[in-house]
């Protein structure tokens, strides 16, 4: 037989799974095994596989750029959080044209969460400012520690007594979507008319309830897979994941804020910056810390470096424009990190859509009567009415509520399509009553709402 031939006979073999006697081979046989294979070709679409082709998924990702800029100076123009828009793009193509399917967004949810939250926590520290941190800290601490445990008490009761689920699960969802988006809140504050020290406060309050949340969070998934949960791992863990966070975060950051100083505007500083920060993640996790805490306070000292070596003492070059690499590289985690809760969101069933939404006005509520015993009268109302406003919940909530899917925890697949239902509302009502807060007069005072402090007002509060 021609070699050609037998090849070609061969071939069909494999492919159809027949077995065809040389001896009876014919031209017949080649064509029906050909119209056979074509036709089992011609039935397969995008559907058959859990991911579209792969000049549609550039497409995709050429939408979620597109939009993401869009949405970014839509914010700056209305202060409308650009989160709404990109969520409802995952859902468009996932869930609606089944352009990608969970199946494979699950896949690469570990590698994806991992990398969102270490960027996001580091671009939070390089976008904090020590000296209005200390001056607002105490207001912020307990801003953030109050209003995290009210808002995970009113979802903990909801979840386990609307839903059903377990105390330990109920208390994994409220941890996770306790606190406030650093994500958000950085972008929000910074196009509204308050006080510097007031945009400080609600900066650093977000970034604590991210770590708080993700510390706690990561504490119950081993809570939930061990059956058990007691106050004095809690405690030890907490303890040693703040510990690890500062020891890493200072004792590499310090001298790595001088070092990377040396390099001026060299083509891949901020590579080298990037590559020390994968390392310090992996380091935290190895010694029992989540990352985030390690990512924060390593920014914090890069993003500080200038007052930082005044107080220091440290002589340091002159200091160059930060890369703007990194504004690019967060702004695409950011990006498609949104359009990724999006696919994996489900509309089946109802009570998680009426559970997110019920529980999100119920922890605003809390956070107005938290906001009421924290703020004193040195806030002007224009600054209690953006407090009481700022409850959205965002990257830090999506990234954990990929996390149960990975480890396989009860209702895993539950986690996301709630939590995207509670940041799409968070968002709303965050956005409308930042809207409304306009039309509140800032005071005569030239501090920008921030009523002048005490001594300054004749013994007034």
């Amino acid at each position: 037989m021609n070699p050609i031939m037998l090849s070609v006979l061969n071939l069909l073999q494999g492919q159809t799974g027949d077995v065809i006697p040389v001896s009876d081979f014919d031209a017949g046989i080649i064509l029906d095994k050909l119209i056979e294979l074509q036709n089992s070709i011609g039935t397969l679409s995008i559907q058959d596989g859990p991911i579209a082709s792969a000049h549609v998924i550039l497409l995709a990702a050429g939408v979620v750029i597109f939009l993401g800029v869009a949405g970014e100076a839509f914010f700056k123009k209305t202060g409308v959080p650009d989160v709404a828009f990109l969520m409802i793009l995952g859902v468009i193509i996932g869930p609606v044209f089944g352009i990608i399917q969970p199946e494979a967004v699950i896949q690469v949810v570990p590698y994806f969460a991992a990398l969102a939250l270490i960027i996001i926590m580091f671009d939070g520290g390089l976008n904090l400012d020590i000296k209005h941190i200390v001056k607002t800290a105490h207001f912020s601490v307990t801003l953030a520690t109050l209003g995290f445990v009210l808002s995970v008490i009113i979802i903990t009761l909801a979840a386990h007594f609307a839903l059903g689920w377990q105390w330990l699960e109920s208390i994994l969802l409220g941890s996770i979507v306790g606190g406030s988006s650093s994500a958000i809140v950085f972008g929000l504050v910074r196009n509204i008319k308050i006080s510097e020290a007031t945009k400080s406060m609600l900066s650093f309050e977000s970034a604590l309830t991210d770590i708080l949340a993700t510390i706690v969070a990561f504490i119950l998934f081993e809570a939930v897979l061990a059956g058990h949960f007691d106050i004095q791992t809690l405690q030890e863990t907490i303890g040693r994941a703040v510990v690890v966070g500062l020891v890493l975060g200072f004792g590499v950051g310090i001298p790595w804020m001088y070092v990377s100083t040396k390099f001026g505007n060299a083509q891949h500083a901020y590579m080298l910056t990037l590559g020390i920060l994968f390392v310090l993640f992996f380091l935290a996790n190895s010694f029992g810390e989540s990352g985030a805490l390690t990512a924060l306070v390593f920014g914090l000292m890069i993003g500080n470096k200038k007052y930082l070596s005044r107080v220091l003492r440290f002589k340091l070059p002159r200091i160059e424009r930060d890369d703007p690499t990194h504004n690019q590289l967060t702004f695409l985690v950011r990006s498609f990190f949104f359009v990724f809760v999006g696919l994996l969101a489900s509309f089946g069933q109802i009570e998680y859509i009426i559970f997110g939404v019920l529980v999100t006005a119920a922890a605003y509520f809390g956070r107005i009567f938290v906001t009421k015993i924290i703020l004193t009268k040195r806030f002007s109302l224009l600054d209690r009415a953006v407090t009481n406003s700022m409850i959205p919940r965002g990257l830090a909530a999506a990234v954990l509520a990929t996390y149960p899917i990975t480890l396989g925890l009860p209702n895993s697949e539950a986690y996301p399509q709630i939590i995207f239902f509670i940041i799409l509302s968070s968002v709303i009502i965050t956005t409308i009553g930042l809207g409304r807060s306009k039309k509140i007069p800032p005071p005569e005072s030239m501090e920008g709402g921030f009523v002048k402090p005490p001594e300054d007002s004749k013994g007034n509060n």
